[in-house]
């Protein structure tokens, strides 16, 4: 095989900057949730967490939970249309995190909590973009 018989290469198109985004955000979220689970499971084994069991559950549940969106995330990246509902849902929780987060007072929990509420509507508005509809269903005129 040559170098004129090779395939041409996909285009640099195929994935939108809408879709980029949004897998960005879902990966980040992925990645809180499951470090914030690790660091879950090492606070319980390392005798940090008094209540010794139920740190080590909760980290486990919280690094499984973790894995969706980054997988979520990993799936948009490869063009597979299962991605974008857990995506979705993923930064859809965020806003009611951030609503919480809001909720106790204080500069650093508001700042924390308007942080949230920003990368979950980005999240949602990037994934719901006809572009990232486009590339993922195909255009309307297609089907």
């Amino acid at each position: 095989m040559t170098a004129e018989s090779a395939p041409a290469p996909a285009p640099a198109t195929a994935r939108p900057v809408p879709l980029l985004v949004g897998a960005a955000t879902t990966a980040l979220e992925g990645a809180a949730m499951a470090g914030w689970g690790v660091y879950n499971l090492l606070s319980g084994f390392t005798g940090a967490d008094a209540d010794f069991g139920r740190a080590e559950l909760g980290g486990a549940v919280l690094l499984l939970m973790g894995l969706l969106p980054l997988l979520a995330a990993r799936a948009l990246l490869r063009g597979q249309r299962w991605g974008r509902s857990p995506a979705v849902l993923t930064n859809s929780i965020c806003l009611p995190v951030a609503y919480y987060m809001w909720q106790p007072g204080g500069a650093a929990m508001t700042a924390a909590g308007v942080a949230v509420a920003v990368i979950g509507l980005a999240g949602i508005v990037t994934l719901l973009n006809p572009k990232v509809t486009a590339v993922l269903y195909g255009a309307p005129d297609e089907q």
